[in-house]
């Protein structure tokens, strides 16, 4: 059992004795199995908590005297905030690296794509639909990016901000390739505009539903409710309706194997992410004291969110008929999502 600051009089060394007190490894907490991974070990407890080791209370606060971290930044409420770790097991070094190889294969595509001519192959009205409606997507994926690079800072637990934090450094990383990606495969195609996606994000009637779901979120203050709705709602009913039900059904169809390689990273980040909010999610909504609280708290989550996503995903319906070859349709694709979002609510004990 951790000693308190309750249970302590002193913070002097020495004046308390903890698991392993004994032991040259550092081990002051409960790992989730029989041993600490490594994930754990550099994470959990990183961020100083006062209920747990601070006796003398928060070493840095802000000047009206509340604490660097607050547990109230967040309507849910938890039993025990540090009781989550991520799935995925995430951390600063794990994360470079995987950003790395997945930014060395995407430049590959492009590299490879473009030395061969693949760009000049694609069917003409697919490009001026990846010029159009894929830049303006990369925009979507920024505000998220944003939204999240906010959220992290109101984590409780430096777990919580881990996830959070890789989370958002994916969505800026997407939006920076699919930047990049428009940027050189447009230096090869007559008449490419390169602030079309800019202009339809601003003033294309298809996309507002999908501004005013994002800018929603980006502007509540409540960091659990930006993660929550990004993971839970979001994503299953509008980002992967368009990355997995347009873009990566349409590409080949349409002489492009280069767009489907680069949007592929990010359907694996979103597993990623999302099995990290599902653990999360889960622990709050089963908690023994507040999980019935939180349960409805999260219900109103989905609803608010839910019908922003819904307004966003129909009034995309129209990309999907821009193509020549069309693969799948929208009621297809619209179908599919909203499985996967019916799926998604059921892991953590809630519903539409």
């Amino acid at each position: 059992m951790v000693a308190t600051s309750s249970s302590v009089g002193s913070g002097a060394a020495g004046a308390a004795i903890f698991a392993d007190s004994e032991s040259r490894r550092y081990r002051y907490f409960e790992p989730r199995a029989k041993r600490a991974t490594h994930y754990e070990d550099v994470t959990v407890d990183v961020q100083p908590d006062p209920e747990r080791y601070l006796i003398q209370d928060w070493i840095i606060s802000f000047p009206d005297g509340r604490g660097a971290y607050e547990k109230n930044s967040t309507k849910a409420q938890s039993s025990n905030w540090h009781a989550f770790r991520a799935p995925d097991q995430e951390w600063e070094r794990t994360h470079y690296q995987r950003q790395s190889r997945i930014e060395v294969m995407v430049q590959a595509v492009i590299a490879n794509g473009r030395k061969s001519g693949a760009q000049l192959a694609f069917d003409a009205a697919w490009g001026k639909t990846l010029q159009k409606h894929l830049g303006a997507w990369k925009h979507a994926e920024f505000g998220l990016g944003c939204a999240l690079m906010q959220a992290q800072r109101g984590g409780y637990t430096q777990m919580i901000n881990n996830a959070t934090l890789t989370n958002s450094s994916y969505k800026l990383r997407l939006s920076q390739d699919i930047t990049l990606y428009l940027a050189e495969i447009g230096m090869d195609i007559a008449g490419w505009d390169d602030e079309a996606g800019k202009t339809a994000w601003l003033e294309d009637p298809m996309w507002q539903g999908t501004r005013e779901a994002v800018e929603t979120i980006m502007g509540t203050e409540d960091y659990l409710e930006q993660y929550f709705a990004i993971n839970l709602v979001f994503e299953p009913l509008v980002g992967e309706l368009f990355r997995s039900g347009f873009l990566m059904q349409f590409g080949a169809a349409n002489n492009d194997f280069m767009t489907p390689s680069v949007i592929a990273a990010a359907e694996g980040d979103y597993e990623r992410n999302l099995a990290n909010a599902i653990d999360l999610i889960w622990l709050l909504a089963n908690d023994e004291k507040f999980g019935a609280a939180n349960r409805t708290l999260f219900q109103s989550w989905v609803k608010k969110h839910g019908a922003l996503a819904d307004k966003a995903a129909r009034q995309l319906q129209p990309i999907w008929s821009k193509p020549h070859s069309k693969p799948i349709s929208f009621e297809e694709a619209r179908a599919v999502s909203e499985e996967r979002f019916a799926k998604i609510l059921g892991e953590v004990s809630l519903s539409r």
